[in-house]
């Protein structure tokens, strides 16, 4: 019995000594820091504007067993399986070198930040099984080599960088890929051939790819592929095989038939588009509407509570009783907005305020507020959780030159995108308008004051969304005012949302010369927009641009402003509805000037957002004649020094 005593005695004192051990140990570890929080700190070092993981705080174990107490970071039975750093606003270095060690490490999503440069040598992580880098400002060519030996990899998202040459073969071989997003690029000639057999997402839109699309592609949507001229094949049309070097062109067969179609569809585009302007903007056209002002309300309320009938016909038999999926529930973005529900909204009395090339536009007054619902029925190429997620960046966007997204609604068909209603409508209604008198038009003060905005809420926007175009569909028609004026930019950002072929037939960033030139977009694409814009607040004239279905020179507002100067005509530029001009002359000849260059067709020459903001902030409401025109009074140069000097004389 003794005996018995005495060992279960050493046994407790041998349990408390592990006991007190372990304790210790953990002391120790905590004090001092684990291998794999040293090697997430190190990792941070590098990084700059990292005040989001402020709290990757050493003393504390970045694991607890699956719950991380870091921010961003992803654990998985007490060690490290991944980061999740994104919409974080981080810049500066990704130290792989300091991950590499980390043995359970399997994802790494940097997305939506401003990271820049070139691409990092990621197969320092060779058993990651994700890697997400879109939306940010990777630049230049990515080594062939670049994902050899990653053969776990699964998921590749590479999407609205500045990428260039051609996809890396390497990309080809990773055997167990299964998505790849590599859309919104500057990618170039053939993609490689990929061999995977169980690839189920594939994106290279708005690219400038060519030649045939791989086999193991050929099952996806055609949206996948859209936006690069060159790419053949299913799903896309055929390729046409290249006749011998040693046939010769028959003369009579230059075009074949296919071309001539398109070129007769062009044109009966272009008869149509002309004659919807000339109904849009007749005096009897805006008679009628005007007419019919007293029935809007009544037919737009049928139009809504027909839409309604149509969205719950998609919604589930319990749709009074929300399900985790939030069928039929507005998301709101905007806590400063009273909240309502779809209910609410689609059976509220409503004006329809326009139809544009997206969608239908409402006006509807909800709990006593007014707020714009506008349709959109080209957003389906994205799925819910991209949409979304998209949509609360947007939301995050605080600007006062830009016109709050307050709720979005997502149905598989057409979404709903809620904003506040801005009382005195769109620049475009202003400018092109029917005036009862000269003070309904807006005077020169207000027209520099609304570029001066449109400048700034541009220049935020090419700040905060590193994608190329940030803004997109930049005309007078999505520049808003409120009741003093201040120009309220709408409609941005939704280029990575809008199904390519309906962007690349209809967005202005599409229509930019060097789309026409080259086949893609620039990041200066936007720059070009705000050129044309300032020329139409100018000059008073409808640009052409809106309407054709791309860049044509012929139909470009600057080739006739930059004519009417060589033909010394600038007094007959500027728009005689414009009051307030008598001592801006010199001012305005400066705005001529930055317009122009904004509208550059070689986009090395066109002036970069930073330019363009700084040249406009100096400004002046009004200024003396004789020191802005020069000795002689009459004389400035617009252009550069290829063009004549010209005269002006305005006496309003």
């Amino acid at each position: 019995m003794a005996a018995h005593v005495t060992m279960l005695a050493r046994a407790t004192t041998s349990s408390l000594v592990l006991l007190v051990l372990a304790f210790v140990l953990s002391i120790v570890v905590t004090s001092f820091g684990s291998p794999e929080s040293d090697a997430l700190l190190k990792f941070r070092e590098q990084l700059a504007n990292n005040e989001a993981i402020s709290n990757w705080n050493p003393s504390v174990n970045p694991c607890d067993w699956d719950r991380s107490n870091w921010v961003g970071v992803l654990c998985l039975n007490g060690s490290i399986w991944g980061l999740q750093l994104e919409h974080m606003g981080l810049s500066g270095n990704i130290d792989l070198d300091a991950l590499a060690p980390l043995s359970s490490f399997r994802t790494l999503s940097l997305m939506d930040n401003n990271f820049k440069g070139p691409f990092p040598e990621i197969k320092k992580l060779g058993k990651l099984k994700a890697l997400y880098l879109s939306n940010n400002r990777f630049s230049g060519d990515i080594p062939d080599n670049a994902f050899e030996g990653m053969g776990s990899l699964k998921r590749l998202f590479l999407a609205n960088n500045l990428l260039t040459g051609k996809i890396p073969s390497s990309v080809g071989t990773l055997p167990k890929l299964m998505e790849l997003r590599l859309e919104g690029n500057q990618f170039e000639g053939q993609m490689p051939n990929f061999q995977q057999k169980g690839i189920k997402t594939a994106n290279v839109a708005s690219n400038d790819l060519d030649g045939p699309i791989p086999e193991a592609l050929s099952s996806m949507s055609p949206n996948s592929f859209a936006g690069n001229k060159g790419l053949c094949g299913p799903p896309l049309a055929p390729c046409i095989p290249s006749p011998p070097p040693s046939t010769p062109k028959a003369p009579g067969k230059k075009f074949s038939i296919l071309y001539i179609v398109i070129i007769m569809l062009i044109v009966l585009l272009l008869l149509a588009a002309i004659a919807f302007a000339w109904l849009l903007f007749s005096p009897k056209k805006r008679e009628r509407q005007t007419q019919r002002t007293t029935s809007s309300a009544e037919n737009s309320n049928k139009m809504v509570a027909s839409y309604y009938r149509d969205v719950h016909s998609e919604l589930p038999e319990s749709s009074s009783q929300p399900k985790k999926n939030d069928h039929g529930k507005l998301s709101f973005l905007k806590n400063d907005i009273d909240h309502f529900d779809l209910q609410d909204l689609l059976t509220a009395s409503a004006e329809v305020l326009g139809s544009g090339t997206f969608g239908s536009s409402y006006k509807a007054v909800v709990l006593g507020q007014p707020v714009v619902v506008k349709r959109y029925r080209h957003m389906n190429n994205v799925g819910r959780e991209e949409f979304q997620e998209h949509m609360r960046r947007l939301g995050r966007l605080k600007h006062p030159n830009l016109l709050p997204l307050a709720a979005y609604y997502y149905r598989r068909e057409e979404k709903l995108l809620v904003t506040e209603f801005a009382e005195n409508g769109s620049l475009a209604i202003h400018l092109h308008g029917n005036h009862s008198t000269e003070e309904d038009g807006l005077d020169w003060r207000i027209r520099l004051k609304i570029i001066r905005g449109v400048a700034r809420g541009l220049a935020f926007l090419y700040n905060e969304l590193p994608i190329i175009a940030p803004h997109g569909h930049l005309k007078s028609s999505n520049v808003l005012l409120d009741e003093s004026f201040e120009p309220l930019l709408t409609d941005y950002a939704l280029r990575p949302v809008i199904n390519p072929e309906h962007a690349h037939m209809f967005m202005m960033a599409y229509k930019s010369p060097e789309y026409a030139q080259q086949g893609r977009s620039s990041n200066k694409a936007d720059i070009w927009s705000f050129g044309i814009l300032i020329l139409e607040m100018l000059t008073g004239k409808f640009p052409e641009n809106y309407l054709t279905p791309s860049y044509n020179s012929d139909a470009d507002l600057a080739t006739w402003v930059n004519n009417m100067v060589k033909e010394k005509k600038t007094s007959e530029v500027f728009d005689k509805e414009m009051l307030g001009t008598k001592n801006s002359k010199g001012e305005m000849i400066k705005l001529l000037k930055i317009a122009l260059s904004c509208c550059e067709e070689d986009v090395e020459r066109r002036l970069d957002i930073n330019e363009v903001v700084d040249k406009i902030e100096e400004l002046k409401e009004g200024d003396d004649d004789e020191e802005c025109l020069g000795s002689e009074g009459n004389a400035f140069s617009v252009g550069g020094n290829d063009q004549e000097g010209f005269s002006f004389s305005m006496d309003r």
